[in-house]
């Protein structure tokens, strides 16, 4: 599946780019060989006669400036510019330098040209007021393939930024696999595995309660309900060799690793420590009210995440008779439903409300304490128990790490590929304007479950990219405040999900899995659920 919507996105995304150039190009949106009416202001007497270059301002005036390249500029322009003469070969040359007094037009189109900061034309004078003063026209570079330049970029910048991301988690893969193997070494991996043995054997039955991928399972998950992600991804690329290890088909996921997946899709974290960051950062007087609600909607991405997945195994399973299944789990089900309904209960009678309002009433500061306090030292303190008890076993802790450490290398390298395959696929899909198009249709459905148009690229990006996803809240919140409706949604957003498509193509290209059967629906399903429970809690709380 994962194939499909890899072309998917490629051919979305490069279609979509050559549709807005070929469009822009129709109706000339850059005004290619067209003449803008300016007025040009020289620095010093202008001679005509002799080759030199002088200073000017550019001078436009804003309703003609609208009109011409039909977008909407509220200003005068006065934009500095190098003049070249050169009278022998009839050349007026103009180089503009883009700053910050710079139309955004303008702007725009500088990037496209792949300068970024200037823009090329020729000058053309039609009279002087006097020896400084001269009225004329603009002839600018011509512009086109804005889109597919955009493409182009984005998808060259993050290969590099793939191969970066890979490069820098060898030192953290070997740091924290040498750390897993004094543990395993040690026993106490399986003394933690025994510890939550009634979870693990629902969640991953096939998976023997003593074996390795149990503990750097829990250990992955552990690690990212603490919001310890340095940790968590390399405990999930040794969790799923491990689990490769009990695989029969090498290229196609098994169960219990369709499963995993859904659970680190869901992103079940009890302290959003970015977005609380992020808040805080951007002025928020509140920055730990999102605690609560972005609980409820990772547990709801949770619950939806692994019940899709335990469902979706059963399909294809071909030993399995779905419906003797659903009689046989019907004790499960429901449990499901009753929670469910007590949820229901809890909402309606307003207490799910004054248990989430506990958090809205936390200290800033404390709370920030509290979250740089585990930050600082869950890590430092985890390696030190581990390497004590290893050390109080009898086991050589040093010749053992650095065992364990040199698998890190190997992985660092071996996702490589997946990543930049599934990383430059995603840049093509959102330089190329599809996220756009799926703002402008997904805008009456989201209205229906109470989503405001504003949060929508949101939602799309979550899934996509951690960095596009920080961006875009960033950015929402700057425009309208960290503590409005909208800067309390897009945060829990963040804190209620995962990058699934990135969590995919890390974890599977580690074990060079091909075919992820049911991996991906069930992690886009638990991203769902984890946003519209968001949004369904913050608007009871706060709509």
């Amino acid at each position: 599946m994962l194939n499909y919507v890899w072309l998917a996105l490629l051919i979305l995304g490069i279609g979509v780019a050559i549709t807005s150039d070929v469009i822009d190009q129709v109706n000339n949106k850059y005004q290619n060989g067209n003449q803008l009416e300016v007025t040009y202001s020289f620095n010093e007497k202008y001679e005509p006669e002799i080759a030199k270059s002088y200073n000017v301002t550019i001078n436009i005036d804003s309703k003609n400036f609208s009109e011409f390249y039909k977008t909407d500029q509220t200003s005068n322009i006065e934009q500095n510019a190098k003049l070249t003469v050169n009278p022998v070969k009839n050349i007026t040359s103009l180089f503009i330098k883009i700053n910050d007094r710079t139309p955004a037009f303008w702007r725009e189109m500088a990037k496209i040209t792949g300068k970024e900061d200037d823009l090329i034309g020729h000058a053309a004078f039609s009279g002087f007021t006097d020896s400084t003063t001269a009225k004329g026209t603009l002839l600018l570079e011509e512009v086109s393939f804005a889109k597919m330049k955009e493409v182009t970029n984005s998808a060259l910048d993050y290969a590099g930024i793939a191969v970066n991301i890979a490069i820098g988690l060898i030192g953290i893969m070997a740091l924290w696999l040498g750390v897993m193997k004094v543990a395993e070494e040690a026993g106490l991996i399986k003394i933690i595995a025994r510890a939550v043995r009634p979870i693990t054997k629902f969640l991953f039955p096939d998976v023997p309660h003593d074996h390795p991928a149990m503990g750097s399972m829990i250990m992955n998950i552990s690690a990212n309900m603490l919001g310890l992600g340095n940790a968590a991804t390399p405990f999930g690329l040794k969790a799923m060799e491990e689990l490769n290890d009990l695989n029969e088909k090498k290229d196609t996921a098994t169960n219990a690793m369709c499963t995993f997946l859904a659970v680190n899709t869901a992103g079940l974290t009890l302290i959003p420590a970015t977005a609380i960051a992020i808040r805080a950062a951007m002025g928020s007087s509140d920055p730990t009210i999102i605690i609560g609600t972005s609980i409820f909607g990772a547990v709801c991405a949770t619950t939806v995440g692994i019940t899709s997945a335990k469902i979706f195994e059963k399909f294809t399973d071909p030993s399995v008779r779905f419906i003797e299944w659903i009689k046989e789990s019907k004790r499960k089900f429901i449990i499901a439903l009753s929670l469910i309904a007590f949820i229901i209960v809890l909402t309606l009678t307003g207490g799910l409300g004054a248990i989430f309002s506990l958090f809205s009433g936390i200290d800033a500061d404390f709370f920030k304490g509290i979250i740089t306090a585990v930050s600082t030292l869950a890590i430092p303190m985890i390696i030190f128990v581990f390497m004590l008890y290893g050390f109080l076993k009898k086991v050589k802790v040093y010749e053992v790490f650095v065992e364990g450490a040199k698998e890190g290398f190997n992985i660092a390298v071996k996702i490589i590929p997946y990543l930049v395959g599934m990383l430059v696929a995603i840049a093509i899909f959102r330089a190329g304007g599809v996220m756009g198009l799926l703002e402008d249709l997904l805008a009456y459905p989201a209205s229906l479950i109470g989503m405001p148009p504003e949060a929508i690229p949101m939602a799309l990006i979550r899934p996509l990219s951690g960095s596009g996803s920080t961006g875009v809240m960033t950015e929402i919140m700057a425009v309208h405040g960290p503590d409005s409706f909208l800067g309390i949604m897009v945060s829990t957003f963040f804190g209620s999900t995962e990058t699934t498509f990135y969590v995919l193509a890390v974890y599977f290209g580690a074990v060079n899995i091909r075919k992820t059967r049911h991996a991906l629906a069930a992690g886009l399903l638990a991203d769902i659920a984890g946003i519209i429970g968001a949004v369904f809690i913050v608007r009871l709380l706060f709509g």
